[in-house]
């Protein structure tokens, strides 16, 4: 791609673009960063488009997808700064266009060592992130003639089984209340139910739950 002498930095928080700015100075000494807490804020920044941006998915004026998808069109580089590490996040950020995910929990270093890689073709990706994408496109080993599931769709399975709602899933597990029902509609899916009801008898059948 071509020389990278200015980004733009997308986050509400201002710790974090404080944070996601002081990166991309270590990794591109020069850089002229451009910074904005909403996707209207955005949008003063794109004319010239910049080579690269680092864009939170969760804004207060919309979802960082809208961005991504419009910068992307333009040739931008997006790479997607977020706390998410679930599917439900991930891969419409991918299909979105872009070109990197990486959570907010390293340090300054690290994750300037990581957008130097961009120089070299590298995408920056979090290790948990580059982990999840390698399972996602691994086919699921059935156990036994039994539908596989991975191991957060068995914790969501056995959770339901016992009666949890989703919002109460969603608290236990740490996730979005959204990302939380992703799970129990692909469980549903895999095991072929329909009902909570079913789902608690495959769960027993399985020994998830006594």
């Amino acid at each position: 791609m071509n020389r990278i002498d200015r980004a733009l930095v997308v986050d509400d928080l201002a710790g974090s673009r404080d944070w996601l700015s002081c990166a991309l100075e270590q990794a591109f000494p020069g850089i002229v960063v451009a910074s904005a807490a909403t996707l209207a804020g955005a949008s003063l920044h794109l004319d010239p488009a910049p080579p690269l941006a680092l864009i939170d998915l969760g804004l207060p004026d919309g979802s960082g997808l809208r961005l991504i998808e419009r910068l992307h069109l333009l040739g931008t580089l997006c790479i997607v700064a977020t706390v998410f590490d679930d599917d439900a996040h991930l891969f419409p950020a991918l299909h979105a266009g872009a070109g990197g995910y990486v959570l907010k929990d390293q340090s300054t270093g690290h994750l300037a060592d990581m957008l130097s890689g961009i120089a070299a073709g590298q995408p920056p990706l979090s290790p948990s992130i580059a982990r999840r994408l390698l399972r996602h496109f691994q086919p699921a080993l059935p156990v036994g003639g039994e539908a596989a599931l991975t191991a957060r769709e068995t914790d969501v399975l056995r959770l339901i089984a016992k009666g949890h709602t989703v919002a109460e899933v969603a608290g236990l597990l740490g996730l979005s209340r959204h990302t939380a029902a992703g799970y129990v509609k692909d469980v549903y899916r895999k095991l072929s139910v329909g009902s909570r009801a079913e789902a608690t008898l495959e769960a027993t059948r399985r020994g998830l739950v006594g």
